[in-house]
Order: C-alpha cells, then structure tokens, then sequence
C-alpha cells in the first residue's frame, strides 16, 4: 500500500509507525516546522518533526513553538526523506534546496549526536511511501 508523500493519509500511517517503531533517542529534543512548496497538493504543505524529551513528533501542520522552520519544495522533500541518507539533508541545505530560520546549531548538533529517526521507522516509512 503505497501512500502518496505528505498525503493526509500518509500522516496518519506515519503516526501509526512511529507509535510502533518508536522513534527517537530519549535525549532526542528538536522541534521543527517544515513548509513544503509545490507537490500534488493546493498550496503549501505544513508540518512538524523531530522529539520532544525523547518523544517523536511527526505530524500536520506546524507546532506553535519550534525551534527551527525549514522550507523546500515536495521533490527535495521527497528526496530527503527517502534517501536514508543522514547527510542528504545537508547536501540539499548547502545547494540552496532548503532554507532554514531559527537554530542552526540546534539542528547541527543534533544531526551529530544522531538523534534522528530509527533505521527501522525510516525503512518503515519508506515501505509507505509512494
């Protein structure tokens, strides 16, 4: 059952994975806001994702507060998200694909300390995704 990327119902098998699969490491602590432009959808994509006190946040819309909003457009989000590829991310940051406002560092040392999704929710996630 392949789901189409930032769909509402890829969101809703994406929560039920990370309910699953778990999802962060317990010292995971980053909030981000993400605005995906263009896709298949009307307008912007809105989400959020990352940890809060080692719990994973993936979801609709943005957080009231984060730490961080990221935007790109749906193929570099696509990309990205898929690739399982931890520096993917940066590569697309470093060519200008994705445009960051808020705490850089926050996200730098969190990407270092390794804090990212699991390999077994990011392979189940990438199982789903059209």
């Amino acid at each position: 059952m392949a789901l189409t990327f930032l769909s509402d119902e890829w969101f809703t098998k994406v929560a039920e994975l990370v309910s699953e699969h778990g999802g962060a490491p317990p010292n995971a602590n980053l909030v981000m806001n993400l605005v995906v432009t263009g896709g298949p959808f009307d307008g912007d994509r809105l989400m959020h994702m990352g940890a809060e006190n080692g719990h994973a946040l993936w979801g609709s819309g943005h957080r009231e507060v984060a730490d961080l909003t990221m935007t790109t457009d749906y193929q570099t989000a696509k990309d990205v998200f898929l690739s399982r590829d931890a520096q993917a991310g940066m590569q697309a940051f470093m060519t200008g694909k994705v445009k960051v406002q808020g705490d850089l560092a926050k996200l730098m040392l969190s990407q270092a300390a390794g804090t990212g999704p699991s390999p077994e929710l990011t392979d189940a996630i990438v199982e789903i995704t059209e």
